[in-house]
């Protein structure tokens, strides 16, 4: 079974405004509701492409029933904890142009609530997945990434982190199964702007010798680079079409790319259906269907 975690899950209302002038009244073209946080994406996609799989986190207030009966509705099976005070955040996503986010803040998490998440994750199984995707609340310990995967080390359970820098490089040395950073991220990790493969494929390098099993670089117009646990480095540009959203389009490369190996078991299947999610994504106005990864998963 996939597991995802969503420590601060929301809901994303978007907006779309035909021309947005700051300071006055807006009225929008359209708006939507969506569930949003990195690993309800994940499991989002994962479901449409056919893959079974678990959303844990923590919800609160009527916000977070909101979330949970839309999920649910979806089809998408939960194990949320409930929080005692607080709301699950209200993101904005305005689109008018250019993309502006407004991310709230979410609610605090209390450690007796985090003790319910790790005796969660303790009635994991061999073969089971764990996704961690995103950043931490400002209630929760920095290093909780690395307590979970040091909790799960030795037990056969394959985990994915999609992070950005100290994150990420706390848990290599627990061998995560994959991370999946973008290439401005592993740059930030190095401390330098990568502009060529080579160097992009030189940084994964040295994040598999640090300890990750896999890594999946995403590079937006320019495609991305898996380096493998064999060593072999498998390069994908992106297909045709027009970029109509950028949000989630990392989480469902991490979808795709997780429906394929556990259907296949083989990493250029894996890194063409992750391709293929994350650019679906990119090209809609949501995050990406089985349909639209099928048709894309032609164009490699």
């Amino acid at each position: 079974m996939v597991y995802t975690v969503t420590f601060n899950p929301a809901l994303d209302y978007v907006v779309r405004v035909d021309d947005f002038q700051p300071g006055e009244t807006n009225r929008t073209a359209s708006d939507e509701l969506q569930f949003g946080g990195k690993g309800i994406n994940v499991s989002t996609v994962l479901r449409g492409l056919g893959v079974e799989n678990v959303a844990l986190g923590f919800l609160a207030g009527f916000t977070g029933r909101g979330l949970a009966h839309g999920l649910r509705d979806s089809g998408i099976r939960t194990d949320f904890i409930w929080l005692p005070e607080g709301l699950t955040r209200i993101n904005v996503k305005i689109k008018a142009g250019q993309e502006t986010e407004i991310n709230g803040k979410g609610p605090d998490i209390p450690s007796s609530a985090l003790e319910q998440l790790f005796a969660k994750l303790d009635q994991l199984r061999e073969g089971d997945v764990l996704v961690l995707a995103g950043s931490i609340p400002c209630s929760l310990p920095d290093d909780i990434y690395q307590s979970i995967l040091k909790r799960l080390e030795g037990r056969g359970i394959l985990t994915v982190v999609d992070a950005a820098r100290e994150l990420l490089c706390a848990v290599l040395p627990y061998h995560p199964f994959l991370i999946k950073p973008n290439n401005h991220e592993l740059g930030e990790i190095f401390g330098k702007v990568l502009e060529s493969d080579a160097e992009i494929e030189g940084c994964a390098r040295q994040l598999q010798q640090r300890g990750a099993r896999n890594v999946l670089v995403s590079m937006a117009g320019n495609g991305s680079l898996l380096l493998d646990e064999t060593g072999v480095c498998h390069r994908l540009g992106v297909p045709k079409g027009t970029v109509r959203n950028s949000v989630g389009a990392g989480d469902s490369m991490v979808a795709g790319f997780l429906a394929g190996w556990l259907k296949e078991r083989d990493y250029t299947i894996a890194h063409r259906m992750g391709a293929a999610a994350g650019s679906a994504t990119a090209f809609s106005d949501g995050l990406a269907t089985a349909a639209q990864v099928q048709s894309l998963m032609d164009a490699f």
